[in-house]
């Protein structure tokens, strides 16, 4: 099947749209929906200046997703002196699997000379992910403790590099599954809490001064295609799940959204952006509530001083109960 674009072999098919591509018009649309992304949620701010840059840190675990957005954003913004990219890439402690990755983050940061920062749960917490799996004291999925964890020093480091945005390579499937699972689960507080969090433009988002602002600019483009791109342009990225992956609810939502996308192209789009617009009006709607309206009663933490909501925040719970 020829190219719609030009005379050039087609090297996919997306169902969604009709489209076949060729390599080059392939990567010119992966490419053109993430800088889209970033102009729509208002990432680049309209008084950024070369004598006082936006630094960015993305998350890099050395996978597809985040490999891909690094390279993209590196080539976006490589002559723009308003914007510093710096990597950030977190070791959980898991024997032969993180290892590896690494090696995938290290080659790419120096082949794109940007700043590469490694933080390691043994240094930051005293504790390895095989380990705290073999313990489990209090009886959960490894992504849960993982996910504490993680989410801590990400947001930890962002304020200590001074960032001014934190980036994830989260794409389209990832972003339609969380859609779903919160919607399903009626959670309407996590639906607002998303938008405001991560999914709503800069500009729309309820203020947040406690947290470095994320963003997701990867989220238009299918994992497939992530993938399909790190192949054709020869990434280091190292694509291997992580053997204590083990979120049950969430495969089973993978699995339901892959079967609909089958039979109904399109379905992954659908829902994320029916999911964007509702999330909107719901943050909107909770606006400025606080204690007394109901809102969230934001502390610190009186272990670590991290802003939380309860007295001791959820990783010194666990970092204690592994104790």
């Amino acid at each position: 099947m020829d190219c719609n674009r030009c005379d050039e072999e087609a090297i996919m098919h997306a169902a969604y749209s009709g489209a076949h591509l060729c390599t080059d018009h392939f990567r010119e649309s992966v490419e053109k929906r993430v800088r889209r992304r970033v102009r729509r949620d208002d990432l680049v701010p309209h008084d950024a200046t070369p004598d006082d840059p936006q630094t960015w840190v993305i998350g890099l675990s050395g996978g597809k997703d985040s490999v891909v957005l690094t390279r993209i954003l590196h080539d976006t913004f490589a002559e723009d002196p308003r914007i510093e990219l710096v990597g950030l890439t977190i070791h959980e402690g898991i024997e032969g699997y993180r290892d590896a990755s690494l090696e995938a983050c290290i080659d790419l940061t120096d082949e794109l000379d940007i700043r590469h920062e490694v933080v390691t749960y043994e240094d930051e917490f005293g504790i390895r992910m095989d380990d705290v799996v073999e313990d489990d004291p209090e009886n959960m999925a490894a992504c849960a403790y993982c996910g504490v964890f993680r989410r801590d020093v990400l947001s930890r480091y962002a304020d200590d590099l001074e960032a001014d945005l934190l980036l994830t390579g989260h794409n389209l499937d990832d972003e339609a599954q969380t859609a779903l699972m919160n919607f399903l689960e009626g959670d309407v507080a996590q639906i607002a809490k998303h938008f405001d969090a991560s999914l709503g433009p800069l500009s729309e988002r309820s203020d947040q001064d406690e947290f470095v602002p994320r963003a997701k600019p990867l989220r238009d483009v299918p994992e497939k295609e992530v993938a399909l791109y790190a192949h054709v342009e020869n990434l280091p990225a190292h694509i291997t799940e992580c053997p204590h992956a083990s979120e049950a609810y969430r495969g089973e939502i993978q699995q339901l959204l892959y079967d609909l996308e089958e039979n109904h192209p399109g379905t992954r789009h659908s829902i994320l952006s029916g999911y964007e617009e509702l999330a909107g009006i719901v943050a909107d709607d909770r606006k400025g509530e606080g204690e007394d309206e109901g809102g969230p009663d934001l502390q610190e933490c009186v272990e670590c001083g991290s802003t939380t909501t309860r007295e001791v925040c959820r990783k010194c719970s666990l970092l204690e109960s592994l104790a």
